[in-house]
C-alpha cells in the first residue's frame, strides 16, 4: 500500500515538473521575443530635429532629413531659438543651415542614440557636399588656395548643448536607477500582499496598508537619492524636486501593484513584475521613444517606468522642459492604485459577502439573542 503511495507521490512531482519547465520555457519564449522585437533593430522613427535655412535651401534640406520618415523636422527662425527648443527637449538638436558653413547643436544627454544618428547623419552629408564642390572645382579647372581647401575639407562644426556630465559618460545611469525602482517596488508590493491579507478587513488595516506604500515610496526614493551622490550623477539637480519625482515613481509602482492585489490576489503582484520585466525596456532609459515600435513606443511612455525616466530625465538634464505630463501619468497609477487598496479594504469579505462592521454587529445581536433567559423567582408569600 505503502509502496502504491510513493509512486503515485513519484508521479504527481515528474507531472508537477514538468508543467514548471513549461511554464519556465513559454516565459522564456515569451521574453526572448519581446527583448528582441523592442531592441534588435532599433530604427529611428520621426525623430524631433530643428532646422535653421533659407527658402532656396530649406525644401531640399527638408527632404532629405525626412526621408524614410527617420526625422521630424521642426522650423527654427535663430539659433537662440534652436538652442531654447533643445534645452527644453522639443527637438533633439538641429541644423544651422544660413551660414556658407553649416553648424549642428545637439544634446547628448537626451540620448546617445539620437546624437550618434544627428551626429554621423550630418557628417557624412556635410562631407558629399564638400567632395562634390571640390570634384566641380577641378572639373573646371579652377585653383584654389590651401586656405580654402582646408576651410572646404575642414571637420563639420559641432556644438553639444546639453552634454552629458563626466560622471555619467554613456547615460546608462537612467536606466539602472528605473530598474532598481522597479524591481525594489515588485519585491514591496509583493511582501505587502503576502502581509496584509493576515489582517482582518478594516478601515484601520486600510489605512495601515496605505501608510506602510507611502513611507516605502519616501524612503525608496531617499536611497536612490542618496546612492545618486556617491558616484556623482544629478549633482547638479534640484535634490527636492528629484526627490518627489522618485518617490511619486516609486509610490506609482508599488501602489498599483498592490492595488492589483488587493482587487486580483496573489496574482495581482505579476503587474509589478510586468514593470519590471517589461515597462524597463520600453522606458526610454536605453531605447528611446523614437527608436521602438509604435507599439512600444506608446505603451512604454504610459508605464510608471516610462514616465518616471522621462521626468528624471528632464529634471536631471533640462530642467526647461515640461514633465507635467509625466507627472499626471504617474499620479493616475499611485491615485488609482491606492484608492484600490482602501477600498477593497471596506468592501464585503469576499467569503461571506458581510463587511466586518456588520459581521461585529450580527455578532452581537445573536449574542444577545441566545443568551440564556433570566428566570424570575415566584415571590413568596
Amino acid at each position: 500500500m505503502s509502496e502504491d503511495i510513493q509512486i503515485q507521490s513519484v508521479r504527481q512531482f515528474r507531472r508537477f515538473a514538468l508543467v514548471v519547465c513549461l511554464v519556465g520555457v513559454a516565459v522564456q519564449l515569451a521574453l526572448t521575443a519581446y527583448y528582441l522585437g523592442m531592441g534588435h533593430k532599433a530604427a529611428p522613427h520621426d525623430v524631433p530635429v530643428g532646422l535653421i535655412a533659407p527658402a532656396a535651401k530649406r525644401a531640399a534640406i527638408v527632404e532629405l532629413l525626412e526621408r524614410d520618415g527617420v526625422f521630424a523636422v521642426s522650423d527654427y527662425a535663430s539659433v537662440a531659438d534652436l538652442r531654447s527648443g533643445i534645452e527644453s527637449r522639443e527637438v533633439y538638436g538641429g541644423v544651422d543651415a544660413s551660414a556658407a558653413q553649416p553648424h549642428l547643436y545637439l544634446a547628448s544627454a537626451a540620448g546617445q542614440a539620437a546624437a550618434g544618428l544627428l551626429r554621423g547623419t550630418y557628417t557624412s552629408v556635410v562631407g558629399q557636399q564638400n567632395a562634390q564642390q571640390l570634384a566641380a572645382l577641378a572639373e573646371q579647372g579652377d585653383t584654389i588656395s590651401v586656405t580654402q581647401a582646408e576651410a572646404i575639407a575642414a571637420a563639420p562644426a559641432i556644438t553639444d548643448v546639453v552634454p552629458l556630465p563626466a560622471d555619467d559618460v554613456n547615460g546608462a545611469s537612467l536606466g539602472f536607477l528605473t530598474q532598481a525602482l522597479a524591481l525594489g517596488g515588485t519585491i514591496a508590493s509583493i511582501g505587502l500582499g503576502r502581509l496584509i491579507p493576515r489582517t482582518r478587513r478594516s478601515w484601520k488595516r486600510a489605512l495601515g496598508h496605505l501608510s506602510t506604500l507611502i513611507v516605502y515610496a519616501l524612503g525608496s526614493a531617499a536611497v536612490v537619492l542618496w546612492s545618486m551622490t556617491w558616484f556623482g550623477v544629478g549633482a547638479d539637480a534640484d535634490h527636492a524636486e528629484m526627490f518627489g519625482i522618485f518617490a511619486l515613481m516609486s509610490l506609482a509602482i508599488t501602489g498599483s501593484t498592490a492595488g492589483a492585489v488587493a482587487l486580483f490576489g496573489p496574482g495581482g503582484a505579476l503587474l509589478g513584475a510586468l514593470y519590471f520585466t517589461v515597462g524597463t525596456v520600453i522606458s526610454g532609459a536605453s531605447i528611446l521613444p523614437e527608436f521602438l515600435p509604435t507599439f512600444g513606443r506608446y505603451l512604454g511612455e504610459n508605464l510608471p517606468t516610462g514616465a518616471g525616466v522621462q521626468a528624471v530625465r528632464d529634471n536631471l538634464y533640462f530642467p526647461a522642459g515640461p514633465i507635467g505630463r509625466h507627472l499626471l501619468v504617474l499620479a493616475l497609477y499611485a491615485g488609482c492604485g491606492c484608492l484600490l487598496v482602501l477600498v477593497t479594504n471596506l468592501l464585503p469579505n469576499r467569503a461571506d459577502r458581510t463587511s466586518e462592521v456588520d459581521l461585529e454587529l450580527k455578532d452581537r445581536i445573536e449574542g444577545n439573542e441566545h443568551r440564556e433567559p433570566v428566570v424570575i423567582p415566584p415571590a413568596i408569600s
